[in-house]
């Protein structure tokens, strides 16, 4: 035998001790799925074009551990060539964490023995199943002309079906759309080094114009981590949570400028580059982007805050906490609750950021401090004090996080929040007010309040302005932010059912023909001009500016249901389902009913593929929805209530308080 096949057989005959394929942990092997199948072809093609690389054999038959050592990454001040870290060469990121061989938690993929299933659920039209569909299909006809579901009361071949033997009861045959958007989804993943790591923004095989829709976004992949999490597909995430880590603080550098310690980048590109300058071999590299590639050069603030909100939803689904528990995982965390809680300038005790920096990333006057940012802020903030180990180096961090959720939700609550009462009170502020119990305390003019504002707002219902900031308020519905501050507890209980009330009231403007605006109303004429900077892609009742964005539904879902009003997202999907195959899984919709696909979307858009899907599975399953709730915290709703119950217009002492953030 050849030494090459020896490679091989050596390779694939044992356990695939780096691999981290979806189908050869987590599934049932009793039985053969679609998805199995299509992972086989995927990984038979991808191991044949990784024997071109040297550094691949040479590192899959022996894998390389470290100790720890004081000051090792980054845990010290001695620089790695990251480079060399994040390549080929296999040295995967668990060994950042300086975890020895012994270590139990230093293993980097999970060997899962659970079958793939639906939380038991059988027979639900929801259920997305994996079986032998298209022989199903053809067998009994059984779908209807618009991909709806027909039960067939006859017995289904056993090899596809989930579940095991014989079974005489009632089979549903996947929906149509379903069906293809997890055959899209699937297609979407990249991987590196062998194993799946995340799933491109776009894969629109018409378009021309790739610009950086190859690359994996972080705040895209979520929706797609999520509907892995939901399928007990864990490692896609628990690779891309472990090694967008290892991109954390990268050197490069804005003109000169590196970005803060703690950054995560928007996007990565697995890049196939020569080894050691020898073209015969190449090796392949984690390409990071900070924001000095991006369209406006602007580095995003939400990847780090989504990257936490991910890493907790893991542990939750999975109930594997040795990731969250990691010491560079724990380090990670600890850089991105420093960058943000750092000392400034700003009083406020909201995130100060530029234009660009989050959903909306051109310019669109959301600069200053965005209600976006704030709730997922305020979910990352939570998020991160769950999972940080207790220890003495963190009670400082853990006290300054205190502090500022209790201000932080205050000041949104008091300040952000807006509904007919709240608007005819600032209809009657006064102005230029100097105390230090000033009721108009930003000094805002009552002329800011637009007319299309005083016709639009229901009486029932209410919502959480899109920023503030001295002498402006943004009074623009953001869908995002409102969404995320139910789901993360930012809003109150009697809050949150407003913005949905508000949803409802407002459902022809906010839905129509597909949910959900990004925000509402449009910038038009003038305003559009001087905000945007005539922006020709931002063009009123498109792309940010008021276009209906699909993957906004897994969102909507998430708040639905934890309000207990899963109706309206089902109603909601149910008018997505209508358009979004058919329309081949745009990026955004354009006009102010969302009739025509965007005039620059791409199509086959991930994360409008992935939200859809998300949003299928959580309506199946609403307690799975757990994952990314946060519940409010005793504490802060006592701290909340004394602040609100306290005489606002006390005198200052000239000892200082203990009060950290003006609010």
């Amino acid at each position: 035998m050849g030494t090459s096949e020896a490679v091989l057989q050596v390779l694939f005959s044992g356990p695939r001790i780096l691999s981290s394929d979806p189908c050869a942990n987590n599934l049932d092997f009793r039985f053969v799925s679609k998805f199995h199948i299509k992972c086989v072809k995927k990984r038979a093609l991808r191991d044949k074009q990784m024997f071109n690389c040297t550094s691949f054999l040479q590192n899959h038959i022996r894998v390389h551990r470290f100790k720890t050592t004081a000051d090792y990454g980054l845990f010290g001040n001695t620089t790695v060539d990251r480079l060399q870290l994040l390549s080929c060469k296999c040295q995967q990121a668990e060994n950042v964490s300086g975890l020895t061989a012994e270590d139990g938690n230093g293993t980097w993929f999970v060997e899962s023995a659970r079958a793939l299933h639906l939380n038991g659920v059988v027979n639900s039209p929801n259920v997305l199943e994996f079986g032998n569909v298209q022989q199903s299909k053809q067998e009994n006809g059984n779908l209807t002309s618009n991909g709806t579901v027909k039960q067939e009361n006859e017995n289904l071949p056993t090899n596809g079906a989930l579940g095991i033997g014989k079974d005489t009861s009632p089979k549903v045959i996947i929906d149509s759309i379903e069906d293809e958007a997890w055959d899209l989804l699937l297609n979407s993943m990249v991987y590196y080094c062998g194993s799946p790591i995340g799933t491109i923004a776009a894969n629109d095989p018409t378009s021309s114009s790739v610009l950086n829709y190859d690359q994996v976004f972080i705040r895209d992949f979520i929706s797609s981590g999520i509907a892995f999490l939901l399928k007990e597909e864990y490692d896609i995430v628990r690779n891309f949570i472990l090694h967008t880590l290892q991109l954390q603080s990268w050197e490069k550098t804005m003109d000169c400028h590196s970005p803060g310690q703690g950054l995560m980048p928007a996007s990565f590109k697995v890049r196939t580059v020569p080894l050691d300058g020898d073209d015969s071999t190449t090796e392949e590299v984690l390409d990071p982007d900070f924001g000095e590639a991006a369209i406006g050069r602007v580095a995003p603030v939400d990847s780090g805050l989504w990257w936490i909100i991910l890493l907790r939803a893991y542990g939750k689904c999975s109930g594997d906490l040795s990731v969250q528990e990691r010491i560079d995982v724990q380090t990670g965390i600890k850089m991105i609750l420093r960058l943000c809680l750092a000392d400034g300038f700003d009083m406020f005790p909201t995130l100060l950021v530029t234009d660009g920096s989050c959903m909306i990333d051109r310019r669109m006057g959301i600069h200053g401090h965005p209600l976006e940012i704030q709730a997922l802020f305020y979910s990352a903030l939570l998020c991160a004090r769950e999972m940080l180990a207790p220890e003495d180096g963190s009670a400082d961090l853990i006290r300054a996080l205190n502090n500022r959720l209790v201000a932080l939700s205050f000041h949104i609550r008091e300040y952000y929040w807006i509904d007919l009462r709240r608007l005819n009170e600032i209809y009657c502020y006064k102005t230029e007010e100097y105390s230090y119990d000033a009721v108009n305390k930003f000094n805002i003019y009552p002329d800011q309040i637009s007319p299309w504002l005083v016709e639009w707002m229901p009486y029932q219902g209410g919502y959480l302005i899109g920023n503030l900031q001295p002498a402006h308020m943004d009074f623009r519905f953001f869908s995002l932010g409102n969404l995320w501050s139910v789901v993360s507890g930012l809003a109150t209980i009697d809050q949150s059912h407003a913005i949905l009330d508000l949803i409802e009231a407002k459902w022809t403007d906010l839905v129509a023909d597909m949910p959900l605006k990004i925000c509402c109303p449009a910038l038009e004429g003038q305003e559009w001009q001087i905000i945007t900077g005539s922006d020709p892609k931002n063009t009123p009742w498109s792309y940010h500016n008021a276009g209906s964005w699909p993957t906004l539904l897994w969102q909507l879902t998430v708040a639905c249901i934890k309000m207990n009003r899963p109706e309206i997202a089902a109603r909601a999907v149910e008018v997505a389902e209508r358009r979004l195959s058919r329309d081949k899984w745009p990026e955004y919709y354009d006009t102010k009913r969302a009739r025509f696909i965007g005039k620059q979307a791409h199509l086959f858009q991930t994360w409008s593929i992935a939200g859809y899907l998300v949003a299928k599975l959580l309506l199946a399953d609403p307690s799975a929805a757990k994952m990314l709730v946060t519940e409010e915290d005793p504490e802060l709703v006592n701290a909340f209530s004394f602040m609100i119950t306290a005489n606002p217009r006390r005198k200052r002492g000239r000892k200082n308080t203990k009060q950290t953030y003006i609010v």
